[in-house]
């Protein structure tokens, strides 16, 4: 996307606030005009108030007029930026959301590939970038340019051949201005992915500090981050550089042109063709030239920047998401969660698949379990029936309906999620449970933790619902975050269940409680399991064993050990201690 077409596109986003920047322009021009007015008055003063040994009345009127056009000035100068500031900050405000709303939207599998600090840079550093350019832009830079076609204007009215003198010099700050910005904006651009970059490895630092203090690899990462770091200085001061340069440049080369204009308009004076008061406001109006012009520095690093920002905004604003809804998606109510595979495949590229026609039948109220090996198609499977992914041939149907032909809040609704890694929020307990139905009452949140066996833990707590919890549920052990998670699904009370992996990692007891709260949750639901406990496995009414993409074997437990295939290897592998420890020693007393 080159240059304009960024720049004029960031302006689109002032649309909604068509009468503010109409008042915002009205202030610029009240605000130009008092500053026009006060070369006259100055030039009005000096060529009658001081000739003939001087006028002191006229003096003190022209003082008081003077100073009553400041006074102007400076009023409609706050109304300029108090309007210039309240757009910009509202268009950040829209920016943001947009931004937010977009990545909502968005699939899995564009987050899959994308960098959170990046993205945040995106939300943060990259729209402040754009609301100095509205902020500039809209009543900044039309102040100035009001201000510098006026003054020229004026100067060619009043004497054109000293303005011609002065204007020599204006093609060299116009090159010099133009050179500038062609080196700025790579080097800004490098700034902003440099921000992203270090808020990716200050984001990565934080969220794993346990992992880097456990490895004793504080040494490494302070390193990883100084390399950032060091590369972020290093493009910012080289823009920093080319300003620098660039500023005293356009000083020097303005001073010439006071020069050039103060020895051509002298000799005017001398020679009687010019009044003093004449060249006096002559040299006001050039001082006040001077200010745009100068401000040209100001502008290219302000444009430079939002350009590199606008292009890394749009590049979010315009991504396309691979799940889309259908136009006219219907609403997915009263289901009995009849689900169905029908030879469906997937890839996350064209070269490696990772299903290929997988067919699965579920009826309502069914428990399906899936085994088999790291990167055999399992979490795959279970995220297809949400539509985080989209297949790439064949269907998936709920109840004969193709779940592409339904919204995604009416789909979801009716399938509830508890993942391996429970994601808590920084909220309450209460908040966090009742997160899918935020209308719940106490009652209900109370029945659900009951129902997950949290309630007690939670009562005994101090502040008991009311609880904050962690950053990512860190107050709260893995076994009381999956119960949570759990009583945050009951209280959806959708027909479908996704359970993945969910007692994989805690200890026999914590597996008790969560089993009882799992047997509590799958009563009358059609629910997929990644199982990895024989207990689980015993429970389903069918296991799937995944190898490679493809459905292996299909069956249940006694089943399938019987046709000593794949099913029997894992079994022997991962499953067997487990049926050992659950069986009790010989001579030993059950009941």
């Amino acid at each position: 996307m080159n240059t304009k077409r960024v720049l004029v596109r960031l302006l689109t986003f002032i649309r909604p606030y068509k009468r503010g920047v109409a008042l915002a322009w009205i202030f610029v021009l009240g605000a130009g005009g008092f500053q026009l007015l006060m070369p006259w008055l100055v030039r009005w003063a000096i060529d009658f108030g001081l000739v003939d040994g001087g006028d002191r009345q006229l003096l003190i009127f022209a003082a008081i007029a003077i100073i009553g056009a400041a006074i102007g000035r400076g009023i409609f100068s706050f109304g300029q930026q108090y309007m210039g500031e309240f757009i910009s900050q509202k268009v950040a405000y829209d920016v943001r959301n947009r931004i937010y709303d977009r990545l909502q939207s968005l699939s899995y599998a564009y987050h899959d590939n994308q960098q959170t600090g990046q993205l945040m840079s995106r939300a943060t550093q990259d729209v402040e970038a754009v609301r100095m350019f509205i902020n500039f832009g809209v009543s900044r830079l039309a102040y100035l340019v009001v201000l510098l076609i006026a003054v020229l204007g004026v100067m060619a009215i009043d004497n054109w051949r000293l303005a011609l003198v002065s204007w020599v010099f204006l093609p060299v700050l116009a090159t010099i201005s133009i050179m500038s910005t062609a080196r700025m904006r790579p080097l800004w651009l490098a700034v902003q992915n440099g921000l992203g970059n270090l808020g990716t490895v200050l984001q990565e630092n934080l969220s794993g500090v346990r992992v880097v203090r456990a490895f004793a690899r504080e040494a490494d990462e302070s390193r990883k981050f100084s390399a950032e770091a060091l590369k972020l200085f290093e493009n910012s001061y080289n823009a920093s550089r080319v300003q620098a340069y660039t500023s005293p440049l356009m000083t020097g080369v303005w001073m010439l042109a006071m020069a050039s204009t103060l020895w051509f308009g002298g000799r005017q004076v001398i020679n009687g063709s010019l009044t003093g008061g004449e060249l006096s406001a002559f040299l006001l109006y050039l001082t006040l030239l001077q200010m745009p012009v100068r401000n040209l520095g100001w502008l290219v690093m302000v444009v430079a920047r939002a350009q590199s920002a606008g292009q890394r905004i749009f590049e979010v604003l315009d991504a396309e998401s691979a799940v889309k809804e259908k136009p006219g998606a219907i609403e997915l109510e009263s289901i009995r969660g009849h689900v169905r595979f029908q030879d469906v495949s997937f890839a996350y590229d064209t070269i490696s698949p990772v299903l290929q026609d997988v067919n699965i039948e579920a009826k309502a109220g069914e428990v399906v379990a899936l085994l088999g090996p790291t990167g055999s198609g399992k979490s795959t499977v279970v995220n297809l029936m949400p539509r985080f992914y989209d297949v790439t041939g064949g269907k998936i149907t709920i109840d004969d309906i193709d779940i592409r032909d339904v919204t995604f809040a009416s789909l979801r609704r009716n399938i509830g999620v508890v993942q391996q890694d429970v994601f808590l929020f920084s909220a309450t307990i209460r908040d966090n449970i009742a997160y899918g139905a935020m209308n719940a009452t106490q009652e209900d949140i109370e029945k659900a933790a009951k129902a997950a066996r949290i309630h007690d833990f939670i009562a005994g707590l101090p502040e008991g619902y009311e609880t904050w919890v962690g950053e990512r549920g860190i107050t709260l052990s893995g076994g009381q975050k999956q119960r949570v998670a759990i009583a945050r699904v009951l209280l959806m009370n959708p027909r479908i269940l996704i359970l993945d992996d969910s007692t994989a990692s805690v200890d026999t007891e914590t597996e008790y409680l969560i089993q009882q709260a799992l047997h509590e949750l799958m009563q009358n639901r059609t629910t997929f399991v990644i199982a990895q406990r024989l207990r689980t496995a015993k429970l389903a009414d069918k296991i799937l064993v995944l190898r490679d993409g493809h459905i292996v074997e299909s069956g249940r437990h006694e089943e399938l050990l019987t046709l000593n295939g794949f099913y029997r290897e894992i079994y022997e592998l991962e499953l067997r201690d487990q049926e050992e420890a659950l069986t009790p020693a010989p001579g030993t007393m059950v009941g």
